[in-house]
């Protein structure tokens, strides 16, 4: 067997640099052995022979015949690698019959014979031949089969007798090409059409060979051997197996290397997309089933969750742009929340802290990290290139890179989130209705029973407790690979490695991602649909509205959270930030949105000719006491009133992660409680004539007009 050595010395020829040389002097320096070349003009040069030996300037010129590396001859490990586990048993066998043949024993060694070895037939001292003959006629085939498993093993070892059909990579060696051509072409023309059948693949693949190849007859394989060979370019072209979707996706990867941003400290990028919740929501009034949307914002680095927010469909631009305040004013957590919840404070972690609540008190903290992004990575959705979201981003010296066109994975962290949290959450609610229409149940409608405050309030939870005290396998330190890592402490690790992150330099600048309406002063404050605002910062612009200052000069700008419309936010002339309070608001104990607030209107219109806010929000409040219970049984009999149907037929929820979550438990299982004083005092009084009982007759008539408008174009939309 020829090695894989060759001879260096004097008179080895090698090509340098397009040229051939030759080794006429060997010189051994201090530095190390060196040679003496000369071209065939006679030039010499002096070369280390390492630089000789590794540098792709110099191939050596060899005389003798040995293994190199563009041989089509494969090395044993991996043709022994190719084969399945029945493969694999068979070679091993006939390589035990052969070493038998050889040497008498199937070991191969006298050292470890069997208890009948050696057998008279196998003896070491008789003649091959015989043995051949015997062990031929012991396996039922020739006895020249066996001599060329012999050679065969004497040459390349147990790898020599694996069956040529076997050695063949990818199962299409004995394809002509030409047909496999074809067969790809077609493969690729299906990939944005409806899944095909194999048959029809095949006749067009056959239609295809016989009109390209007119003069050379290319051979068309038998049935059997065809759908085989597409069984094996299934694997490179998925058409038949997975779902249409899936296979558009696998066709659009790109040919080359991977790209990948990588993020070195927190806040760097931060990923936001929308997507549709796989779980029915309810609404607040009709207690309909809804469809929901989920906006979130993730912080690359650390995989945590800065912003979330759900909505009934479709989410608007300031959907998005309040997704993004929360990233510079988080939320604080509720008191009723586990201190899991609670963002641990920036600097000294709380485990070094001996009883810290004994030392600062009760736990108190906020949802996620105050982050200021660097970057925005969003996709070309209208709501995040929207002018109001680019023009604060700007502002804020965010940039924003839209991802590709048709490429998820561009934004792959919060998709694999979205998955997550359909696995490990969404599932589990009642009113899931899986993935896709292939998963959807018989009537998941039926069984929704979240309302979309509390659906955010659980993901929310979720997410604070489970998703960023969890370990990731996608968070991982290239120089400590060994650790687990969870979102929260990912960003310990990423604030120890950078030194700093980027937060807010004034946290009022996060009032520019709300939305912006344009209102003049009255004397009784500011009126923004129907809700009036009072303030002290107002008292010296009161008397704009009757002068002659243009209308444009007199309009200010006013900043709303959409989420909580009891306040809003105003910057007077010295560029100073005030915050306007609703004159109900003293009234609630929670935030209140815009949706519900006109939900309420509409609810309070029905019942009552001349209602006014206070009463909307009492009977709003009401109505959500009742719909949502305070059990799960009470539950059920307001959907049963409400919807007039059967009632619900919910599933036992398992005790896991998700009905332990305080949010969950409260609606599932809480004890039943009297009705809030307040509602029934409210209750008891009679409408109010107006928004205030100081105004005068206009003022009522104003009011009037305003919910006779409003009513009319509720009954335009029914």
């Amino acid at each position: 067997m020829s090695g894989a050595g060759t001879k260096l010395g004097v008179g080895t020829h090698f090509r340098l640099d397009g040229e051939t040389v030759e080794v006429v002097e060997f010189a051994s320096l201090a530095t190390g052995m060196e040679v003496v070349l000369k071209d065939g003009r006679d030039r010499l040069a002096r070369m280390s022979l390492r630089e000789l030996l590794t540098s792709d300037r110099a191939e050596l010129i060899h005389d003798r015949s040995g293994p190199s590396s563009a041989d089509d001859e494969d090395v044993a490990a991996v043709v022994l690698n190719r084969l399945t586990k029945e493969e694999e048993k068979e070679v091993l066998e006939r390589a035990e019959h052969v070493r038998e043949l050889l040497t008498g024993y199937r070991s191969g060694s006298e050292d470890l014979p069997r208890p009948d070895e050696p057998r008279p037939q196998y003896a070491p001292g008789l003649p091959m031949q015989a043995r051949c003959e015997a062990k031929a006629a012991e396996l039922g085939v020739t006895s020249r089969t066996v001599r060329r498993w012999a050679r065969a093993f004497r040459e390349l070892g147990e790898a020599g007798l694996v069956p040529k059909t076997a050695q063949v990579d990818g199962g299409l060696g004995n394809a002509d090409p030409r047909w496999v051509e074809a067969a790809e072409e077609v493969l690729r023309e299906y990939e944005e059409e409806s899944r095909p059948s194999v048959k029809l693949v095949l006749e067009e693949v056959e239609a295809r060979v016989r009109t390209r190849f007119k003069l050379v007859k290319v051979p068309v394989p038998p049935r059997t051997t065809a759908y085989r060979w597409m069984q094996e370019l299934e694997r490179r072209h998925p058409t038949f197996r997975l779902s249409t979707k899936r296979n558009r996706d696998i066709a659009d990867r790109p040919r080359g290397v991977y790209g990948k941003l990588r993020p070195t400290r927190p806040g760097e990028y931060v990923l936001m997309d929308t997507t549709r919740l796989d779980v029915f929501a309810l609404d607040p009034v009709t207690l309909r089933w809804m469809q929901a949307e989920l906006t979130v914002a993730m912080d690359w680095y650390t995989r945590c969750i800065i912003g979330l927010r759900v909505t009934p469909v479709s989410t608007k631009a300031i959907d998005a742009a309040a997704v993004l305040y929360q990233a510079y004013r988080p939320q604080p957590v509720p008191e009723s929340c586990p201190r899991e919840a609670a963002w641990p404070e920036h600097g000294i972690p709380r485990g070094v802290l001996v009883e810290a609540e004994a030392v600062h008190g009760p736990v108190t903290g906020v949802w996620g990290p105050k982050v200021a992004p660097d970057t925005l990575i969003v996709d070309h959705g209208k709501i995040y290139l929207s002018a109001h979201l680019t023009s604060v981003c700007r502002r804020m010296g965010i940039s924003v890179q839209p991802a590709r066109l048709r490429t998820g994975r561009d934004k792959g962290p919060v998709e694999r989130y979205f998955r997550t949290l359909r696995e490990d959450l969404l599932q589990r609610l009642p009113g899931y209705k899986g993935p896709d229409i292939h998963s959807r149940g018989l009537n998941p409608e039926k069984d929704a029973f979240f309302f979309h405050h509390e659906l955010e309030a659980i993901i929310r939870e979720w997410t604070a407790v489970t998703y960023h005290r969890r370990p990731h396998a996608g968070l991982l330190d290239p120089y400590l690979p060994k650790v687990e890592l969870s979102p929260a402490a990912m960003f310990e690790h990423g604030l120890a490695r950078a030194g700093y992150i980027e937060v807010p330099r004034d946290p009022h600048l996060a009032y520019e991602f709300l939305d912006v309406t344009m209102r003049t002063v009255q004397h009784y404050g500011v009126e923004i649909n129907g809700r009036r605002y009072n303030g002290g910062c107002l008292d010296g612009l009161r008397d704009m509205a009757g002068s002659d200052i243009d209308l444009d000069k007199r309009r200010l700008p006013f900043f709303a959270d959409p989420d909580d419309v009891t306040r809003i936010h105003f910057r007077d002339h010295e560029r100073v930030w005030h915050t306007l309070q609703w004159e109900h608001a003293p009234s609630l104990a929670m935030p209140l949105s815009e949706e519900a607030l006109q939900f309420a209107r509409r609810l309070a219109a029905k019942e009552y000719t001349y209602p006014d806010d206070r009463l909307a929000i009492a009977l709003l409040l009401k109505r959500w006491n009742l719909g949502l219970g305070t059990s799960l049984v009470e539950r059920r009999m307001a959907l049963r009133l409400s919807r007039e149907q059967v009632a619900l037929d919910l599933p036992e929820q398992p005790a896991d992660d998700v009905s332990s979550l305080p949010s969950v438990a409260r609606v599932l299982s809480l004890p039943k409680q009297p009705t809030p004083p307040a509602i029934e005092a409210v209750q008891d009084q009679e409408p109010e004539s107006g928004d205030d009982d100081t105004d005068g007759l206009e003022e009522l008539e104003e009011e009037l007009d305003y919910y006779a408008t409003a009513l009319k174009d509720i009954d335009d939309d029914e």
